[in-house]
């Protein structure tokens, strides 16, 4: 009888990891499955298209694979994924040089004064918001997704973008 990765105890974060390390391709499985709907939901955030989300979780993974060795079990392990996906995502943007907009170069020709723009006529507020922040100048939008969705810190984010704080 073969076996399933629907099988595995995707709780045992241990074990899962270790199986993992010894690629247990069954295990692999189970850890992908485990996280990729969360990461794809994170890489949707930095990419213009399904295909291009797709890329990055990609990437990611093969990433968070190849450094699961080093996961010492302090912390979240969806975290440490998570952060390796975000990461991993800057990066690719940043080949892309999507990222090397200033930002005291914002063209404000789109801008609509906050009185003028009530919620309440919206029918879905959160895709209007995502379409205005993917509106914004990429290296202000990624800076305002790494803080706002992300949750990392002004000082994280001059690091990872190379801006001052």
């Amino acid at each position: 009888m073969k076996r399933k990765y629907e099988n595995i105890d995707i709780k045992d974060e241990q074990l899962l990891v270790t199986k993992c390390i010894e690629d247990d391709r069954l295990y692999q499985e189970a850890f992908y499955k485990k996280f990729a709907p969360k990461m794809y939901a994170v890489c949707k955030n930095y990419a213009e298209s399904r295909d291009e989300a797709m890329d990055f979780l990609q990437d990611g993974f093969v990433s968070v694979f190849n450094n699961l060795h080093k996961y010492r079990f302090e912390g979240s392990l969806e975290g440490w994924v998570r952060k390796i996906i975000v990461f991993r995502t800057i990066e690719a943007l940043r080949r892309k040089k999507r990222y090397q907009e200033v930002l005291s170069e914002i063209d404000t020709t789109g801008y609509t004064d906050p009185e003028e723009y009530e919620l309440e006529n919206i029918s879905t507020p959160v895709e209007k918001i995502k379409e205005l922040v993917n509106n914004l100048p990429e290296k202000a939008a990624l800076i305002l997704k790494l803080y706002v969705i992300e949750g990392f810190t002004h000082a994280e984010i001059s690091e990872i973008t190379g801006v001052s704080i």
